[in-house]
């Protein structure tokens, strides 16, 4: 078959079945669509105000996915996009740890198993596409979207990016987030973020560089500026960048609605298709086409981007989809406890009367106090949340395994002391909620205006409430309450400590209660300086998803080891970070943040990174790292001399002793090790991840020179083997 003969999108599947590339193809079928058909898949197909009521207003959002580029003479299906960080936005699907707790597992093969089960759960609910893959790096932890990333570590970041990745696309295409730079939210429609093109290559980019070799179908540009060019109109990111240095064959959608301001100038810089809705672009290119202020070669060439690559996962898409029994299946709730209960970071477990406090007595009597004690905290109420309507709480995970349970919201800070005091073990959960941080929806009367049309088209909005009257209701979780928004207001955090009021809370039952343990629910860093030291145990238990309970239950219990490790820095105080102002127009990042900057400034982290404690005794040992051709090769043991089974993440970091650059980290692997026993490991790590970027060749150049090799069980960690290469 010819691409001429190519007339609707089963004869180019058959092209593609029979040899001919997904490119050719979908340029035969291109060749096919009118001007008005292919300007109709430059954007999505929501009227651009109706549309955008039924999202906000009428719980759009969860209750269907949404369409762009569908052709329907043409047989094209385009895109059914639906959100997933932590689980599908769509129906009632299950709803699992946020990304920065499966950032704390340092597994990506675990990871990959969340991704298939979203994907699953995706599918069954009609999507096609999903944003699920956000892998902004993690500048300052107030950023209030950091739950929906994996960490400070670019390197970090890509692993369990491209992993999620993998497990995504078996069953739907992945679209990876928000490119380029994007982790401030308050500011984010407007701030301009400077950065060398050092900083950019090295710190800000290699994450999707790497979710891109795996094969990503997607990309989103985000919403700020980038050296003074909006994101979804820089043809350096888009073009020259995204496509010519690192080949990516995929399609480029826009963040929603304020995602682009100029549609020629996002047209010209690679951007394809403008999300959810028809605004700027259908309202704008037509006559930039006439004047010659767009070209019809770069419509052209993003519609035959976006038919390519649906042609490329036609085996997936055109797969039966899963049966929608999968969403919220007991496999998936195991599944999402394992993940909770393998995120969960222990940061202190100090011995009283010579024992330590966790894990718990079987038959304790317990006190579990806090206003986040028996309520469901499972994060961001923006984009990403999951309308999941089996949420367990840490109390419901308590009660579950413990006789005698008392449960206080702690307001009355005697009647807690009182409760503390007739319990063996009390248990504070304090932290953050969607109230506190979360993606930016507050204030939206101050946004832009000039993307909205006029007035919706007629005839898009009658083919829309056709559409709209198929779609079933959803029901709202018990959470809710009387909130009848579809999403909360969020925001970067305003501080990194918990509130007076937890403070005092953990003092008072502290003095109750020589066995307290505090469970700290957020999204990234909370600084405890002022209140670790008065209590023997912490943990990191995170937005534990729809089984956070039982999880965290799991490991206080000791039924589970703690396996989490932390994926950023937790500073001793807010000063020890890089400055961060949520409210900014402009702003420099640079090479030094989190591990980085506190070990650039010779400050100590409160818990570094990679940091996490075990129920029995870890240490390296016989550690050799060579150097074979284009390798590094790490190996050695990890011994356990305690009683208990545990578990451990070696961690490979690497420094250019001459060059002052930050140090990086280029490997890990995860270990099982029996009680008594040792465990062997062996790390691989290329020498590229080394390279260096010219900003004068605008190229990568190779690591060379004395080069110190770090084999620790944390950044920085005071008994790590060192080994140095000369490369």
């Amino acid at each position: 078959m010819s691409a001429s003969a190519i007339d609707d999108f089963d004869a180019a599947r058959a092209a593609v079945n029979a040899g001919m590339s997904p490119g050719d193809a979908a340029r035969g079928l291109v060749a096919k669509m009118s001007p008005e058909e292919r300007l109709w898949c430059l954007d999505g197909d929501l009227p651009g105000l109706t549309g955008l009521v039924f999202i906000g207003l009428e719980d759009g959002y969860h209750r269907a996915p949404f369409y762009g580029a569908v052709v329907e003479r043409l047989g094209f299906p385009g895109i059914a996009f639906a959100d997933g960080p932590r689980g599908s936005v769509l129906s009632n699907s299950t709803c699992f740890p946020v990304s920065m707790a499966r950032g704390a597992t340092w597994d990506p093969d675990l990871e990959e198993r969340v991704g298939v089960a979203i994907g699953a759960e995706l599918r069954a609910s009609g999507a096609t596409l999903t944003g699920a893959v956000c892998v902004n790096v993690l500048r300052h932890p107030a950023w209030g979207r950091a739950q929906e990333t994996y960490g400070e570590d670019p390197f970090l970041v890509g692993e369990l990016g491209a992993a999620f990745t993998r497990g995504l696309q078996r069953h739907v295409m992945a679209c990876a987030k928000h490119y380029a730079c994007n982790s401030m939210e308050n500011a984010r429609f407007r701030v301009d973020i400077t950065i060398d093109e050092v900083a950019l290559h090295e710190v800000y980019l290699p994450h999707f560089r790497r979710i891109v070799d795996e094969g990503v179908a997607s990309v989103m540009s985000g919403y700020n500026k980038l050296n003074g060019e909006w994101c979804g109109e820089s043809r350096e990111l888009l073009t020259d960048i995204l496509r010519g240095e690192w080949g990516f064959e995929g399609f480029v959608i826009s963040d929603w609605v304020w995602g682009l301001r100029d549609a020629s100038r996002s047209l010209a810089a690679g951007l394809d298709i403008e999300m959810p809705a028809r605004l700027v672009r259908a309202r704008d290119l037509p006559a930039a086409l006439e004047n010659g202020k767009a070209s019809w070669d770069d419509v052209d060439t993003a519609v035959v981007r976006l038919v390519s690559t649906l042609l490329r996962f036609d085996d997936v898409l055109s797969a039966p989809a899963p049966s929608s029994t999968i969403i919220g299946s007991s496999e998936h709730r195991m599944l999402a406890r394992e993940v909770a209960s393998r995120s969960i970071v222990l940061l202190r477990n100090e011995p009283v009367m010579g024992v330590p406090v966790l894990p718990l007595v079987a038959g304790s009597r317990l006190a579990v106090l806090g206003r986040l004690a028996d309520v469901v905290n499972v994060g961001d109420h923006g984009s990403s949340d999951v309308w999941d309507l089996q949420c367990q709480t840490v109390a419901d995970g308590l009660r579950s395994s413990f006789d005698a349970v008392t449960v206080d919201d702690g307001d009355d800070h005697d009647r807690a002391a009182a409760v503390a005091s007739a319990a063996d073990v009390a248990v504070v959960v304090v932290g953050f909620t969607s109230v506190e941080e979360g993606e930016f929806m507050g204030d939206l009367e101050s946004l832009p205006t000039e993307v909205f049309p006029a007035a919706d088209e007629p005839a898009v909005v009658e083919q829309f409430d056709a559409w709209k009257a198929t779609v079933p209701a959803i029901t709202r979780p018990p959470r809710f309450g009387t909130d009848e928004q579809t999403f909360g207001a969020g925001g970067d955090r305003t501080s990194l400590r918990l509130t007076e009021r937890d403070v005092e809370l953990i003092r008072v039952v502290a003095r109750a209660n020589p066995r307290t343990v505090v469970v700290i629910q957020s999204g990234s860093a909370v600084v405890c300086s002022e209140w670790v030291d008065e209590v023997p145990a912490v943990v990191q238990a995170w937005y534990g998803g729809a089984e956070a309970g039982p999880a965290l239950t799991d490991v206080l219990s000791g039924t589970a080891e703690p396996a989490g490790r932390l994926p950023f820095t937790v500073p001793h105080a807010e000063a020890d970070l890089p400055a961060f102002d949520r409210d900014a127009d402009a702003f420099t990042y640079d090479r030094w943040h989190g591990w980085w900057h506190l070990a650039r400034t010779g400050r100590s982290a409160a818990f570094p990174f990679g940091f996490g404690l075990s129920y029995t005794t870890l240490a390296l040992g016989g550690v050799t790292v060579t150097r074979d051709h284009e390798r590094i090769v790490a190996r050695g043991v990890v011994r356990n001399t305690g009683s208990r089974i545990g578990s451990d993440v070696v961690q490979l970091y690497a420094e250019c002793v001459s060059s002052g650059a930050p140090p990086r980290l280029i490997g890990f692997t995860r270990v099982e090790i029996p009680a008594g026993g040792e465990t062997e490991f062996q790390i691989e790590s290329s020498t590229d991840r080394l390279a260096v970027r010219d900003p004068l060749a605008h190229a990568w150049r190779a690591a060379s020179g004395p080069h110190r090799i770090r084999v620790a069980r944390h950044a920085g960690d005071p008994e790590a083997a060192t080994t140095d290469l000369d490369l």
